[in-house]
């Protein structure tokens, strides 16, 4: 949930407005100053079960957004277990060494919620609220298989935080397929086809008990898109500010990198734009106008969809709506994988 509010010369405050999107909810925001620093205090409500929220500010000034990641941050802030009386500082100073007379926005978000971790893998999966969204081209600017946009609605699911790493795959499979080996253990997983990865999560699922699969087509760009927002790239609408999120062509230097290095988008997501394209379960084809309700795409066809772009990627190929499709038994090294698994799991 995010609590948004603008801040004048650190003595008048204006509530701007509260939207629910997540599990984890912050709540009760309480600004200061103190000496050089702006002090939030704030409660993190939660449902039973649920042991981390992913806390990020943002701060919005003359029309720069500075990501919790460009500022000067002290407290509560990142990885966080949800209660009451968290306090988070900003050193303003730091950024702005003269001082800040001007109005600001901030925006103190809590994203991810509920979070289990598979015990034969040590994979992390982070709860995702059902809901209803428009899926597709909502830019108006977008490949003609993005369209039409459309209505679609999923149920609840756990998501991977991250792409299924090169030691994760070792840990089932006993081998490695990746291209970048070299890059180690915590780097995605790649060169891959779709069929592989049905081996992975029958081997994975035999030995851990669990329904793991791959996302359906939806419920990959509704967790992209931070839980069905209008983003273009999965935490952020701005290409300038791209580099923050994902690795892409501009900033690869043609290579995979290790997971969660990059910000996550609202939802606690890394790298669901760039770093490695990632398998869905659908097969591809076209899309219909029609209100659709947990789609998992036709019962058959010759390509399977995979979303996200790659290291190799341009940023409009990487887009949340970007679309694209292999033959199930196609492998390179800009091919990955994340994994999803019903609640109850």
């Amino acid at each position: 949930m995010k609590k948004r509010n603008v801040w004048m010369l650190l003595t008048v405050m204006i509530f701007m407005g509260v939207s629910t999107l997540f599990a984890a909810e912050v709540e009760n925001v309480r600004m200061s100053q103190e000496g050089n620093r702006i002090k939030f205090v704030y409660d993190i409500a939660s449902e039973a079960g649920e042991t981390e929220a992913e806390v990020n500010l943002t701060i919005t000034l003359n029309g720069r957004v500075y990501k919790h990641a460009d500022l000067h941050l002290d407290g509560a802030f990142g990885k966080v277990t949800p209660g009451k009386g968290k306090t988070l500082y900003w050193n303003v100073l730091q950024e702005f060494p003269r001082g800040l007379d001007a109005e600001f926005k901030w925006d103190l978000s809590a994203g991810g919620g509920k979070v289990f971790t598979d015990k034969t893998t040590g994979m992390d999966f982070i709860f995702v609220k059902g809901g209803c969204f428009q899926m597709g081209d909502v830019f108006g600017d977008g490949d003609a298989d993005e369209k039409p946009v459309h209505e679609a609605c999923i149920g609840d699911f756990y998501m991977g935080k991250y792409e299924v790493t090169q030691g994760q795959w070792k840990r089932v499979m006993g081998s490695n397929p990746s291209h970048f080996s070299s890059c180690g253990d915590n780097c995605p997983v790649e060169n891959m086809s779709w069929n592989d990865a049905q081996t992975f999560i029958e081997k994975l699922n035999r030995n851990s008990g669990k329904k793991y699969r791959l996302p359906t087509e939806a419920e990959w760009e509704y967790a992209a898109r931070s839980g069905g927002k209008k983003e273009k790239w999965a935490g952020t609408t701005s290409e300038s500010d791209l580099g923050s999120y994902a690795w892409y062509s501009a900033n690869s230097g043609s290579k995979t990198h290790p997971v969660g290095q990059k910000q996550p988008n609202g939802l606690g997501l890394y790298d669901m734009t760039g770093n490695v394209w990632e398998w869905c379960s659908d097969w591809y084809a076209k899309y219909s106008a029609d209100r659709i309700s947990d789609p998992g795409g036709p019962s058959s066809g010759s390509n399977r969809v995979y979303r996200g772009g790659s290291w190799d990627d341009i940023a409009g190929r990487a887009r949340a709506s970007y679309r694209n499709g292999g033959i199930p038994d196609l492998r390179d090294d800009y091919l990955g994988l994340r994994l999803v698994v019903p609640p109850g799991h």
